[in-house]
């Protein structure tokens, strides 16, 4: 059978994975690059090549298929486990968050919100069903579970760093997803997983296995269009031309796949207009010393600053594997005219190190060996009340067309790497 997939991030890497032994694959990538979300650049720092992420990734324990994936593609070797440090910067001031002890020193929150606060993650934990959450909004079941103080002062400027306008939409669905997932913490803190050598190993990893037996993988190639005739996927036109084959798995944004599709998916249609997605601005600095000295990895914000979080990766892996300290500061925007999306790269990179100046009086702009920024509009779904009655189904009742990505129920309530991986191998095993 041939296969066309449309995208080359985790999804339709895995799905291509899964496949490609008993079937002809092709993979279209309309970028430079291969991987989406996951893919990485190559830098080069005093005459030390290696790859970086262009977004910020990690590991859960919890990713059973990630990690089996990981172990047959002969890279558990190089799979660390390390602690994820976090703190919350508020009113000038950082604030640990990793252990009970350090939460209890959380100024902004009384004591008799902390416990509150505890009482709620404690009570999510418990919570194994999330659908009837799903039109509640988080906002109002904080509120209801913890009171205004705990919504206002912990969680109302993380979702809006995260959601922008649409935080207050947000389903308390969505909310117990991200809290459970970021649940495995001992008395020290989480432990967060990492491949040695960066993600790029694992794109990498399953790029060969997909041509391995004579399937291919292009970049800068853009589908333009998914053929399909009397109910049936016929082929996708590429630079004008028609590519035919048996099936089609697409990975691509909703809006975009309904655009792909002219409108013949009639049973999905409003559905697909209906997935609103945000997009992320995320910029990447190598520097020659520590940004932030505690040793601190990820750093949540509520100050006036164009940017919701600071990553320093070299706080969480050895810097001795990249020669330089590196530090993701990133964005969350909602409108294709926002700011961090409109704004020439050297304008947004300015406007996050006049917020590091502003945050960080010791950081200097002498110590930047080279910034780049990173930034699309797909990034993933804004997951608001009712968006359970919007996930899109593996198999769509076309024949011969089937989706797989951050849409997918995989996906829900909370999007991962592992969702991504899961997404891939549902979706072929409609076409085993």
């Amino acid at each position: 059978m041939k296969i066309i997939i449309i995208g080359s991030g985790l999804a339709g890497l895995s799905a291509g994975y899964k496949l490609s032994k008993s079937n002809e694959i092709i993979v279209f990538e309309k970028d430079e690059e291969i991987g989406g979300m996951t893919a990485s650049y190559c830098q080069e720092y005093n005459g030390k090549e290696y790859f970086i992420e262009k977004y910020y990734h990690h590991i859960f324990r919890s990713d059973s298929e990630l990690l089996t994936l990981i172990k047959e593609l002969g890279l558990e070797k190089q799979m660390l486990w390390l602690k994820g440090t976090n703190a919350y910067f508020v009113d000038g001031k950082n604030y640990p968050m990793n252990t009970p002890s350090e939460i209890l020193h959380f100024s902004p929150l009384s004591f008799t919100d902390i416990v509150k606060l505890g009482l709620l993650v404690l009570r999510i934990k418990t919570i194994n069903n999330t659908t009837p959450y799903d039109r509640i909004r988080a906002r109002d079941w904080i509120i209801a579970g913890a009171g205004k103080s705990v919504y206002e002062n912990f969680f109302a400027p993380l979702m809006k760093s995260k959601f922008g306008d649409n935080a207050e939409n947000v389903s308390a669905a969505w909310l117990i997803g991200r809290v459970k997932i970021r649940s495995d913490r001992g008395k020290e803190g989480e432990k967060l997983g990492y491949l040695r050598g960066g993600f790029n190993s694992l794109i990498e990893a399953l790029s060969r296995e997909i041509t391995s037996d004579g399937s291919k993988i292009f970049k800068n190639k853009e589908v333009t269009e998914i053929i399909i005739n009397d109910n049936k996927v016929q082929g996708v036109i590429i630079d004008g031309n028609l590519v035919t084959c048996d099936a089609v798995i697409s990975t691509v944004e909703p809006r975009v796949l309904d655009a792909l599709t002219k409108g013949k998916l009639e049973n999905l249609h409003e559905t697909l207009l209906s997935i609103r997605y945000q997009g992320t601005a995320c910029a990447l600095v190598g520097l020659d010393k520590r940004l932030m000295g505690d040793g601190n990895y990820w750093l949540n914000i509520k100050a006036d600053v164009p940017f919701g979080a600071v990553i320093e990766h070299t706080n969480f892996m050895p810097v001795e594997d990249y020669g330089e300290h590196l530090v993701y500061i990133t964005s969350y925007f909602q409108e294709e005219k926002d700011f961090h999306c409109v704004q020439k790269e050297e304008e947004v990179l300015e406007s996050y190190l006049r917020g590091l100046e502003k945050m960080f009086p010791d950081f200097s702009r002498a110590d930047i060996h080279w910034a780049k920024l990173f930034r699309r509009m797909d990034t993933a779904p804004v997951y608001e009340q009712g968006y359970l009655q919007r996930v899109l189904p593996f198999d769509v009742c076309l024949s011969g067309l089937y989706l797989a990505g951050m849409f997918s129920p995989t996906n829900y309530p909370e999007r991962s790497m592992n969702g991504s991986v899961k997404a891939g191998f549902e979706a072929a095993k409609f076409l085993k």
